[in-house]
């Protein structure tokens, strides 16, 4: 697995450093590409892998490619970020042969790695911190065929401070994660990007051109349970993050999540977690 491991090539997409202010609040992100930040000064929160986090200065913080993530800042924040495309193998993700850590305490040599990122690649950092603006397929691969052409000493140079600071999260175990090929990261990416609208078996087949029947067949033989499963699992969680995290109605999560009714999605939840959804969130505190 570490020889695997070792083909990683990393493809550097920005690099800056931002104030933030409370503006910076932005839900359901969900990014093909991977993101560090070092937090400055000030505060603010992040939520992905179903983990609240307070960002704190002098820590370094990881957040994974196609994870569900949201951000929000009450006053002012001061943060350098990056942001990265990675691939090992044959379509593979880092993300499935290790096991990582989401936030490091860093020392001041981190530090002079982002800054001499930054004094590489002084154009390429955000006009605008809206992840719908810079979030998109179009600016992604030009922003990566833009790397690709850089003079070797360049890329080369980049690529061993970036793959320095992503060896900081890596725990030593293997994953327990189902390693699949990028096809099927594809599916799941799919049904996180259009989980607030209809998803069918039948259509999720269509879309990758198998039958119904070989797509349910093979998604359970590599995820350990039936698409729809995975569907609903997947709303669940969403919401339950929204519950916690904004002070949106049920019927707007509801809607957000892809529930038909309120009601059919109340049901559901209680089922699932055994409580209802305004349960859930009285018992909690939110973001």
């Amino acid at each position: 697995m570490n020889k695997i491991l070792r083909s990683l090539k990393v493809s550097l997409l920005h690099v800056g450093k931002a104030n933030l202010d409370s503006t910076w609040d932005h839900d359901n992100v969900i990014s093909a590409f991977s993101r560090l930040y070092l937090v400055v000064k000030g505060s603010g929160k992040m939520f992905h892998s179903y983990e609240e986090v307070d960002l704190r200065p002098g820590v370094l913080y990881l957040v994974p490619s196609f994870t569900y993530s949201r951000y929000r800042c009450n006053s002012n924040l001061e943060l350098y970020y990056i942001h990265f495309l990675e691939e090992v193998g044959d379509g593979l993700s880092m993300y499935d042969l290790r096991d990582f850590f989401y936030e490091i305490a860093i020392t001041d040599f981190e530090l002079q790695c982002i800054k001499r990122l930054i004094q590489l690649h002084p154009k390429r950092g955000l006009k605008n911190d809206d992840p719908r603006i810079y979030d998109n397929r179009n600016i992604i691969t030009k922003l990566e065929k833009e790397y690709n052409a850089l003079p070797a000493s360049k890329l080369l140079e980049t690529q061993g401070i970036l793959t320095f600071l992503i060896s900081k999260f890596i725990l030593n175990n293997p994953s327990n994660k189902t390693q699949v090929r990028s096809d099927f990261y594809e599916v799941l990416n799919h049904i996180n990007e259009h989980l607030h609208e209809p998803l069918t078996v039948k259509d999720l087949a269509a879309k990758f051109s198998l039958s119904a029947d070989h797509f349910s067949r093979v998604f359970q033989q590599k995820f350990g349970m039936r698409p729809s499963k995975y569907i609903q699992t997947v709303r669940i969680e969403r919401s339950e993050t929204l519950l916690l995290t904004t002070k949106n109605t049920l019927a707007q999560i509801a809607e957000k999540t892809g529930w038909e009714s309120v009601s059919y999605y109340t049901r559901i939840f209680k089922k699932v977690t055994g409580k209802t959804p305004g349960q859930f969130r009285k018992n909690r505190t939110p973001l």
